[in-house]
C-alpha cells in the first residue's frame, strides 16, 4: 500500500545512493570492498524509531539482540536520521553497542542555532516574538537554551506553543484542535514574528495553519508573521497538502547547512528509471505518490487510476514535494556518507600498517569485532570532498561548517525559490561572522519589512519601567531622572559624569560641557558692587581727610585723633577687601578673602570699643577718690586694641596653619556651570571668625549702651550704639544667607555683608561729626544751637550753661586725651 508519509524521505535516499555510487567508484577509498547500505523508516515516531535500531542491531530481520549469525551483513555505522531527536534514541541502543553513528546534520551541542537567530532577530530590532515548537525532548531542549540566551539579547516571548506529536492514529484530532488553538493564538498576539523549531515533517503541520481555527470567521485571514526556521526544519507535504496554499511560508526565512554544488548529482536524478528492473522499490514508491499514478500490476486485470510510464518528469514536480538543486539537508547527508567511508578507511590502513597485509576474508571478520574503533577515527576525520569542500568535526563532534540564511519564495504554480540573504561563516572574525543583505529580502505579501517589539523605543531622554506583571520588553516610557540622560532609542540610561564635567542637556538626550563661571567684574552685579566698593572707599578717604584738615578742632581732639584715623584706616581697608571676592579665585585671593577682612574689620571694632571705654573710663575717674585716674591715657587705648587684635591674628595664623582656604569648583549648585569659588578649608575656624568679630561688637554695644547719657556735644555713645546694632543686624541675616546660597551668589552676600557692616560704622559714627565739621562749627564751639524763638534771656542762660558744662567736661576730659586740648577749648570758648 501507499503509505502518506513526507515525500523529500526520499529526496534524501537519492543522496544516500550517489555518495555510495561515488565511494566504490573511488579506488582511493576503500579498495577492494564495496560499501553497502540499508534504508530504515522510522515514521517519526519514537515507539517505532527503537523497533528499527534493533532491526540494524539483530540479524535477518529477527528482533533477537545479541544474537547474530550471518556475518556477510556486518553493521559498520549508521546514518541518523533526518530528526534530531530521532537520532537520540537511535544513538541510546547504538551505544550499548558501541556502534559509531552519524547524524544526517549536525546534534546542536554548543547552541549556535539559537545564537544565529538571536543574530538575526537582533538586526532587524525584533524583540517581541512568538515561538512554536514540538512536545517533545527536542522542543524542552530548544526552549531551555532560547530562553535564556534570548533574555540576555534583550528578545522575550509573546506565547510559547507546542505541537504534539501524532503517536496514534487517534491523535490527529488532539493535534488538529491544538492546531486551531494555536492559529488563533498567533493570529491575537501583537507579535509579527514566529520562530519555527521542529522537525522536518513540521513543516507539513504549519500547512494546516491557514485552515484551522475555533473561529469560523478566521479561518480565512492569513497569518501575517514573519515565520524564521531552524536549520532543523526542511520543507515537506503530504501527498493531500500537494494543492494547499504555500502562503504561510512565503517570505520566511530560514538557516540550512552551506552546501555545494556535487558533480554528477543532476546527471544521477535525472537517470532515475523506475521502470527498470534493477531499481529499488521505495523509487516505484516515490514515483506513485509524486506523479499521482500507479504502476501495472500483472496479477491485477483492474487498475484503478493513472498509469505511470516512467518517462514522467522529476523537474515537473511542484517544490513543495522534490527540489531538483542539493539543499543543505541533501549535502549534509552525502558528508555524512562520507565520514564513516573516510574513517573505515583511516582505519584500515592504520590496522594494515601495525600488523601487516592480513587476508581479505581476516579484514572481513574482523569489522563488528572493531567497530567500536571507528569513533575515534570519525573524530579525527579531515578531508576534501568531491565539491572541493573541507569536512572536520571540532571538539563538540559538530561538524565545521557555516550557515546560509535562506529566504523562502513562493509562486502561485508550486514553484520555490531559496534566495540566498545572508551567511554565518564558523570561521570569520568575531563580529564578523553575520551578514545579511536586508534590501535582496522578500517579505509576505501582507507586509513589508516588519517591525516587531512589544513597546516602541523610547524617546531620547526617556527612560524605560517595565510593566507590571509583564515581560520585560513591555514597559512605558517615562523622564530620565535629573542629571540622567539616554540614548536615541532610550535603551541606556546613564548619568553625565562629573569627571567629564558635564551636564544633560535639554531634552536630556546627551551631555554638554560644562562652562567655568564666576564671580567677574564684567558682569552687570560685579560691576554694581564694585562701583559702591570705590565709592564707599572715596567717601572713606573724604572723611579721613576731612579730620586731618581740621584736627585742631574740639570735637576732632575729644574723641582721640590717633583711634579716628586709626578706624578711618581700618574701615578705608575693609572696603578695599571686598574686591578680593570679584574675580577668579586663586591661591592667594582665596588665602586673603576671609583672613584679610576678619583681621582688619577686628581692628575697626576694637578702636570703637576702645573710645567707648576711655569716655566711660574718664568719667569715672572724675569721682573724688577714684583710683583709676593713674590708668587713665594713651597706655590705656593701646592696652585695649592690641589684645583685642592680636587674639584675631591668632584665629586667622591657626586657620592658615591647620586647613587654609584654596581656589575650588562647584559642579553641584548649577547644573550648567562649574563654580570657580573659594573652599574655606575649615569651616570651623571661619566660624570662630565671625563669632569672634560679633564678640567685639556685643562689648563695643553694650559699653557704650552704658555710656548713652553723658553729655550730648562730645559723646558718640549713641551713634557707635546704632552702628553695633547695624553690623549685628547684618551678620545675624549673614549667617542664614551664607548657608542657603550657592554658586557665585554666595560672593554676593559676602560683599554685601562686608558694605553694610563696615559703611555702618563709617555712617553712624562719622558722618554727624563731619555734618558738625563742615556744615555747623558753631555747634562745636557754643555746645547747643540757640533756638531763634527763645527770648535773649533764656538763650544767654543757655549759652552760659553750655559753657559751664563744657568747661567742666574739658577740665576732667583734658589730662587724658590731648595735652594742648584745655588751650584749644579755651581759646574757642574765650572766643565764642
Amino acid at each position: 500500500p501507499i503509505s502518506d508519509h513526507p515525500l523529500n524521505v526520499s529526496y534524501y535516499e537519492r543522496d544516500i545512493e550517489t555518495s555510495f555510487t561515488e565511494i566504490n567508484g573511488d579506488p582511493q577509498i576503500l579498495p577492494n570492498l564495496t560499501f553497502g547500505f540499508r534504508i530504515y523508516d522510522s515514521y517519526f515516531m519514537t515507539k517505532w524509531t527503537y523497533q528499527v535500531t534493533l532491526l540494524l542491531i539483530c540479524a535477518a530481520g529477527r528482533l533477537v539482540p545479541n544474537y547474530q549469525c550471518n556475518i556477510q551483513q556486518n553493521l559498520i555505522a549508521v546514518i541518523g536520521g533526518l530528526d534530531a531527536h530521532i537520532s537520540l534514541h537511535v544513538a541510546t541502543l547504538l551505544d550499548i553497542y558501541k556502534i559509531p553513528q552519524v547524524g544526517s546534520m549536525s546534534l546542536n551541542k554548543s547552541g549556535k542555532w539559537e545564537s544565529r537567530i538571536l543574530s538575526l532577530l537582533l538586526h532587524f530590532g525584533w524583540t517581541w516574538i512568538g515561538t512554536v515548537v514540538m512536545d517533545n525532548d527536542n522542543g524542552e531542549r530548544f526552549l531551555q537554551m532560547v530562553v535564556p540566551l534570548f533574555s540576555r539579547g534583550g528578545v522575550c516571548f509573546a506565547f510559547i506553543e507546542k505541537i504534539p506529536e501524532a503517536a496514534l492514529d487517534s491523535d490527529v484530532k488532539r493535534i488538529l484542535e491544538k492546531g486551531a488553538k494555536i492559529r488563533d493564538n498567533i493570529l491575537d498576539s501583537t507579535a509579527k514574528v514566529l520562530v519555527a523549531n521542529g522537525e522536518s515533517y513540521s513543516m507539513a503541520f504549519f500547512r494546516w495553519l491557514p485552515y484551522l481555527s475555533e473561529r469560523e470567521y478566521v479561518t480565512n485571514k492569513p497569518i501575517g508573521k514573519v515565520m524564521i526556521a531552524t536549520a532543523q526544519v526542511e520543507l515537506t507535504s503530504f501527498v493531500f497538502q500537494r494543492n494547499w496554499d504555500t502562503d504561510v511560508f512565503h517570505g520566511a526565512l530560514s538557516f540550512t547547512i552551506q552546501s555545494n554544488h556535487v558533480p554528477g548529482f543532476q546527471e544521477f536524478l535525472n537517470a532515475q528509471d523506475p521502470s527498470s528492473p534493477k531499481g529499488d522499490g521505495f523509487i516505484r514508491s516515490f514515483w506513485q505518490q509524486a506523479f499521482g499514478c500507479v504502476f501495472p500490476d500483472p496479477l491485477l486485470s483492474n487498475v484503478d487510476g493513472n498509469i505511470c510510464t516512467g518517462d514522467e518528469k522529476l523537474e515537473c514536480l511542484p517544490a513543495t514535494f522534490f527540489e531538483m538543486s542539493l539543499t543543505g539537508h541533501s549535502y549534509n547527508v552525502y558528508n555524512a556518507v562520507h565520514v564513516v567511508a573516510h574513517a573505515l578507511h583511516a582505519m584500515f590502513s592504520s590496522d594494515l600498517s601495525n600488523r601487516g597485509m592480513v587476508p581479505r576474508g581476516g579484514l572481513t571478520l574482523q569489522m563488528s569485532s572493531f567497530s567500536f574503533q571507528l569513533h575515534h577515527f570519525m573524530k579525527v576525520v579531515s578531508f576534501n570532498n568531491s565539491a572541493g569542500d573541507k569536512v572536520s568535526f571540532n571538539e563538540n563532534g559538530e561538524l565545521v561548517t557555516g550557515f546560509d540564511v535562506i529566504n523562502w519564495i513562493f509562486s502561485s504554480n508550486q514553484s520555490v525559490q531559496r534566495v540566498k540573504v545572508g551567511r554565518m561563516d564558523a570561521q570569520a572574525a568575531p563580529g564578523q561572522a553575520f551578514t545579511i543583505s536586508s534590501d535582496v529580502i522578500t517579505w509576505n505579501s501582507c507586509f513589508n519589512q516588519p517591525l516587531s517589539v512589544c513597546s516602541e523605543s523610547c524617546n531620547p531622554g526617556s527612560r524605560k519601567k517595565v510593566k507590571e506583571g509583564e515581560p520585560f520588553c513591555c514597559y512605558d516610557c517615562i523622564p530620565c531622572p535629573e542629571g540622567m540622560i539616554s540614548d536615541k532609542k532610550g535603551r541606556h540610561l546613564r548619568k553625565c559624569t562629573l569627571e567629564y564635567e558635564r551636564y544633560t542637556s535639554k531634552h536630556q538626550n546627551f551631555c554638554i560641557p560644562k562652562s567655568a563661571n564666576f564671580f567677574s567684574y564684567e558682569e552687570p552685579l560685579g560691576i554694581i558692587l564694585s562701583s559702591f566698593i570705590l565709592l564707599f572707599c572715596l567717601i572713606t578717604a573724604l572723611v579721613l581727610g576731612t579730620f586731618l584738615k581740621h584736627h585742631e578742632t574740639p570735637i576732632a581732639k575729644a574723641n582721640n585723633r590717633h583711634l579716628t584715623y586709626t578706624l578711618l584706616i581700618s574701615l578705608l581697608l575693609c572696603f578695599l577687601c571686598a574686591l578680593l571676592f570679584i574675580g577668579q579665585p586663586h591661591q592667594v585671593t582665596c588665602l586673603l578673602r576671609q583672613t584679610a577682612f576678619g583681621l582688619i574689620f577686628s581692628v575697626a571694632i576694637s578702636c570703637v570699643l576702645t573710645k567707648t571705654v576711655m569716655v566711660v573710663l574718664a568719667f569715672r575717674a572724675t569721682k573724688p577718690g577714684c583710683t583709676m585716674r593713674k590708668w587713665m591715657g594713651k597706655s590705656l587705648a593701646n592696652s585695649i586694641l592690641f589684645p583685642c587684635c592680636l587674639i584675631q591674628g591668632g584665629v586667622c595664623l591657626a586657620w592658615l596653619a591647620t586647613s587654609p582656604p584654596y581656589p575650588d569648583m562647584d559642579m553641584h549648585s548649577v547644573a550648567e556651570e562649574i563654580i570657580l569659588e573659594c573652599n574655606e578649608g575649615s569651616m570651623t575656624m571661619f566660624y570662630c571668625v565671625l563669632g569672634y568679630l560679633g564678640f567685639l561688637a556685643m562689648v563695643s554695644f553694650s559699653v557704650a549702651f552704658l555710656a548713652r547719657k553723658l553729655p550730648d556735644s562730645f559723646n558718640e555713645a549713641k551713634f557707635i550704639t546704632f552702628s553695633m546694632l547695624v553690623f549685628c543686624s547684618v551678620w545675624l541675616s549673614f549667617v542664614p544667607s551664607y548657608l542657603s546660597t550657592k554658586g557665585k551668589y554666595l560672593v554676593t552676600v559676602e560683599i554685601f555683608s562686608i558694605l553694610a557692616s563696615s559703611s555702618g560704622l563709617l555712617v553712624c559714627i562719622f558722618f554727624p561729626k563731619c555734618y558738625i565739621i563742615l556744615l555747623r562749627p558753631e555747634v562745636h564751639s557754643l555746645g547747643v544751637v540757640l533756638n531763634p524763638e527763645l527770648s535773649l534771656e533764656a538763650q544767654v542762660t543757655a549759652v552760659v550753661r553750655s559753657t559751664f558744662l563744657q568747661l567742666r567736661l574739658i577740665h576732667q576730659l583734658c589730662p587724658y586725651l590731648e595735652n594742648d586740648c584745655l588751650v584749644t577749648v579755651t581759646h574757642t570758648l574765650v572766643t565764642s
